[in-house]
């Protein structure tokens, strides 16, 4: 579609207008936005602090008119933009909310400053005031593109931090005695959560001065050659720091497993449970544990 110098000139009136329009009614739309969902749920506290907010992002809004590609998200005047809403639409997804939520609590937003543009003319049905209008429609539906983007950049942070929070808690480091630690592995233990085994397992060994560190497998269910070379990584790591590493509750299939793969755990202390780990630990450093003795039953 060919676009005409009077096309041109018509819209740079309207974003005149507009961009005119939002810096002298700066004040009045940021006492409607404030009571806004958008608004309203993050700024709980003070009305005032989520009154300033909302004149940011007015202010924020005169700049994109005023630079002149109020369609393109990627125009440097949203930047500042994205700088005033990014901490709010960070803080709805944490509680919860979904992009597409905080997209309609973007475009409510759009209702309350059409219908104080309108307000601003004598004809609000006339040509120039519906020229306005759509050039303001255009700069809101970019600002909700905008948000989007950041809400979903926000959703994903959340969820990497969520993700190395259920590794950190699904890798615990036990002290099992003076001098020595365990780590139970419970699940498929893939590169990321090695590297957290092996990053808590290091930091148990140096705060607890741990000489013997066991790394309990019985919950893992499959022992494949990558399993494998993570748990070679951790022991040798663990020997770096100067702790003797055991490997513990090796099962039967995983054995098999082991041996078919060829993979040489010469080098490694194996054990076949917790158990058998611990009292091994304890004897290397002269400390017996006395066999359980049979119990006996009085007669009656």
């Amino acid at each position: 579609m060919q676009v005409t110098e009077q096309d041109t000139a018509t819209r740079e009136t309207a974003a005149q207008l507009v961009e005119a329009f939002l810096k002298q009614r700066r004040e009045q739309i940021a006492q409607r936005w404030a009571d806004a969902p958008l608004f309203r749920t993050v700024f709980t506290v003070s009305r005032d602090e989520a009154v300033e907010a909302c004149k940011g992002v007015v202010d924020a809004l005169a700049e994109v008119l005023a630079g002149g590609r109020p369609e393109d998200i990627t125009a440097p005047e949203f930047a500042t933009v994205r700088e005033q809403l990014g901490h709010v639409a960070a803080s709805r997804a944490r509680g919860g909310a979904t992009p597409a939520q905080i997209a309609d609590d973007v475009a409510a937003l759009r209702p309350p400053v059409t219908e104080l543009l309108r307000a601003e003319f004598a004809d609000p049905s006339g040509v120039q005031a519906g020229e306005a209008v759509l050039l303001l429609s255009v700069v809101m539906g970019t600002l909700r593109l905008v948000v989007m983007e950041t809400a979903l950049s926000a959703g994903e942070e959340l969820m990497e931090r969520q993700r190395q929070q259920l590794l950190e808690v699904a890798t615990p480091v036990i002290q099992l005695w003076d001098g020595i630690v365990a780590v139970p592995l419970i699940g498929t233990l893939d590169s990321a959560r090695s590297q957290v085994v092996m990053e808590s397992l290091l930091e148990a060994i140096v705060d607890q001065r741990a000489a013997y560190a066991i790394l309990d497998i019985t919950g893992v269910p499959m022992v494949d050659s990558l399993v494998a070379q993570h748990l070679l990584k951790t022991v040798a790591a663990a020997r770096l720091m100067g702790a003797e590493c055991i490997v513990s509750g090796i099962r039967p299939a995983i054995a098999q497993t082991i041996v078919h793969l060829g993979i040489d755990l010469g080098t490694v202390v194996t054990r076949s449970s917790l158990a058998d780990a611990l009292a091994y630990a304890l004897a290397r450093q002269g400390i017996a544990i006395p066999a359980p003795s049979a119990s006996r039953v009085s007669p009656s």
